[in-house]
């Protein structure tokens, strides 16, 4: 599974970094970005909230 997020979708709102931090975090533009290229096993089920929970639909998950 991949992770990731479309920058010209994100608010910078924080959904993924509170939901899934393991795999999200802002960069220096204030919007958020993937830091696991391949995400782990264990954060599998963060990462899929996280895409559920954002509002503009800019967290992209590939199975």
């Amino acid at each position: 599974m991949k992770a990731k997020v479309d920058k010209n979708k994100c608010i910078g709102c924080g959904a993924c970094t509170s939901i899934a931090s393991n795999v999200f975090e802002f960069d220096d533009d204030g919007l958020a970005k993937a830091v696991q290229e391949e995400v782990k096993e264990e954060d599998k089920e963060s990462v899929k909230e996280a895409e559920e929970s954002c509002p503009t639909g800019a967290v992209q998950v590939e199975e």
